[in-house]
């Protein structure tokens, strides 16, 4: 066989193993899988005492507590993720969302004071997915307030999702 078709046949076989690899991580992620560690995630912080106040997106108060509150991009960590920082006791469920995170692999992490929030900072940690939330539970609090631009983007991003997948469960 020629060089170049060799190439051009091991160049495709490798591009099809990892896309199946990929796909295969994704089909993981998506159907819920828990226990899944996420390296390098940035992180920052952020109080009631912002000027956003001390409740949630879904009405509740923020939490400090056992399991503290959370917010992200929702396309990305739905509502109800709950996940533990590797090297802490700290687990902490998404309930909120914030303009600044829409479109980023960032979570926003409630802290109870500014002290607490300065002191976090910036930080890029490992993550430990225990449980993932529910796109469709995330679309039904969403999808009311469709009429701010970031709220539409993570709907349509939520929507694009739940079809991919409802396609993907069809094979």
């Amino acid at each position: 066989m020629a060089k170049p078709v060799r190439l051009t046949l091991l160049l495709l076989c490798s591009s099809l193993l990892v896309g199946c690899a990929t796909e295969s991580a994704r089909r993981s992620l998506s159907s819920g899988a828990k226990g899944h560690r996420i390296e390098k995630v940035r992180t920052t912080a952020y109080t009631g005492d912002e000027g956003t106040g001390h409740r949630n997106a879904v009405g509740g108060r923020l939490s400090a507590g056992r399991v503290r509150s959370a917010a992200s991009d929702w396309s990305r960590f739905p509502l109800g993720t709950k996940f533990q920082i590797f090297g802490t006791k700290e687990i902490y469920e998404i309930d909120d969302y914030g303009g600044a995170l829409i479109g980023t692999n960032t979570i926003d992490l409630y802290k109870a004071t500014r002290a607490a929030m300065r002191a976090w900072g910036v930080r890029r940690v490992d993550i430990e997915i225990l449980q993932w939330g529910s796109a469709e539970q995330s679309l039904k609090v969403l999808r009311p307030r469709r009429h701010v631009r970031i709220v539409r983007r993570m709907v349509a991003a939520l929507e694009s999702k739940t079809r991919r997948q409802s396609v993907l469960r069809e094979f």
